[in-house]
């Protein structure tokens, strides 16, 4: 269920498409989906349809795991009027699994022992005991048998005592569920079609209800408010922190880190404070992350040094665009690596250097205020502080190639379409538009004049 306003958000963007831990409320939900391996997944929506609808086909998760379908409920009349728009699309043979789309981080696991309680023939309800259950849904039990469940503001005063709630996710055949949503009205005090009320029409047709209690509050917390969003997201990243550091990551401060994405950590990782991780990164064994790293879409192998304040962000991983740092490589402080960035073994990129689509062999260093773009760089070269490859000229990139055991002067600027052969050097200060020879010192440069007794201007 994605259709609702959303309004204590107070934003004009869908709630369902607010970002937690860098990807879109409904996203989790559907990728969770994808875990468990449904065959159909629908999406209702509502305010925002074409906003939450082009989101979602857009995704990866949706474009190649199962058949994705988008209903819309207009106007909102409630959970049980939006599950009716869906009921045209729900295949027969099939267990429904009804998720709300502001609800993230229900886990795959829990959703499968709900599943297994359905067992194809039960209403499953997924639920938790709050001390403090207030606007929650109140489980009704006669015995261990689950009787109905009602709405805070239906609730008698016996019934808001109940501290076992409804977390909003149940399981149960589709052909029931279609058969008590015709059944329902809106006889209520909200006047809405409540999904709930199918729980009293499974008791009168003698349908077992049974609930699955979790304890952890995190998994059916919903999001409706800035606060809630910033609250979940530090949960989240807890968790995470949590996960890495039980496999053996040494995090500095576990409430200063965020993942956005998938972060594989091999033995003897260390990351420092105020690192933030998106897409797919992998760090190698003994890889040392530096604070206040931005890193993206990047494998970095083992021993590799990443230096504080180091931006790297990488395209979509496996193609062209993705980086790849080797073995023992050094990179910043307040280094940059742009998409297309392909480091081998050892190379070291120091500080205020940018390297863009470029790849360089082992033990290639750039330590100082650099730019690499679009260029081959050979084994050992030494590429001066302040020197450039000038790669576009202002229609299309070119490729400058620099062989092995180069060494490029301060302050250089290389025009690419350029060769500098094997082993030569460039003097300090030189501007190269012609390829050179290998193991020759090139110069290219206005030669030095000085005027003797000369005075400068003064002003009048």
């Amino acid at each position: 269920m994605a259709a609702g306003r959303g309004t204590r958000m107070k934003s004009k963007l869908p709630k369902v498409l607010h970002l937690l831990a860098g990807r879109a409320l409904v996203q989790h939900v559907i990728d969770t989906s994808a875990v468990l391996s449904a065959r159909q997944v629908t999406v209702i929506t509502g305010h925002g349809a074409t906003e939450v609808e082009a989101a979602v086909a857009g995704s990866e998760t949706s474009a190649r795991q199962f058949e994705l379908n988008f209903v819309r409920q207009e106007p909102q009349l409630g959970t049980g009027h939006a599950v009716q728009q869906a009921v045209p699309v729900l295949r027969d043979d099939g267990v429904v699994l009804v998720l709300s789309g502001d609800v993230p981080l229900t886990q795959p696991d829990t959703l499968a022992q709900l599943i297994v309680a359905c067992a194809g023939d039960k209403l499953a309800l997924l639920t938790i005991d709050f001390a403090n259950p207030s606007g929650y849904g109140r489980i009704v039990r006669q015995g261990d048998a689950v009787q109905a469940i009602v709405e805070q503001k239906d609730a008698s005063a016996a019934q808001l005592k109940i501290t076992e709630v409804y977390s909003g996710i149940m399981a149960l055949p589709a052909l029931h569920l279609k058969k008590w949503l015709a059944r329902l009205d809106n006889k209520n005090a909200q006047g809405e079609y409540y999904l709930t009320d199918i729980v009293k029409f499974a008791v009168a047709d003698g349908v077992p209800v049974v609930a699955y209690k979790i304890v952890d509050a995190v998994q059916m917390a919903g999001v409706n408010s800035p606060v809630q969003l910033a609250e979940l997201e530090r949960s989240n990243q807890q968790r995470v922190a949590l996960q890495l550091m039980e496999q053996g990551v040494r995090l500095a401060d576990p409430a200063r880190f965020d993942v956005r994405g998938t972060l594989t950590c091999a033995q003897d990782v260390s990351i420092d404070v105020n690192c933030v991780f998106e897409g797919q990164v992998s760090l190698g064994e003994g890889v040392s992350i530096g604070s206040h790293c931005f890193i993206k879409n990047v494998n970095i192998a083992a021993g590799a040094v990443i230096h504080p304040f180091t931006h790297i962000e990488g395209g979509a991983p496996g193609s062209k665009n993705a980086i790849e740092v080797g073995a023992g490589a050094l990179i910043g402080p307040f280094a940059r690596l742009r998409r297309g960035a392909k480091l081998g073994a050892e190379v070291h990129i120091g500080n205020f250097v940018e390297v863009k689509n470029s790849t360089l062999a082992k033990g290639a260093k750039a330590n100082h205020l650099a730019y690499l773009g679009d260029a081959t760089v050979g084994a050992r070269v030494n590429f001066g502080a302040g020197s450039i490859t000038a790669n576009y000229d202002g229609a299309n990139k070119h490729r400058t190639i620099i062989e092995a055991d180069v060494h490029i002067g301060s302050n250089c600027v290389l025009i690419a379409p350029l060769t500098v052969g094997a082993g030569g050097t460039v003097g300090g200060g030189s501007t190269l538009t012609k390829d050179t020879p290998p193991l020759a010192l090139t110069v290219a440069r206005a030669r030095q004049v000085s005027v003797a007794n000369w005075k400068r201007p003064s002003k009048k």
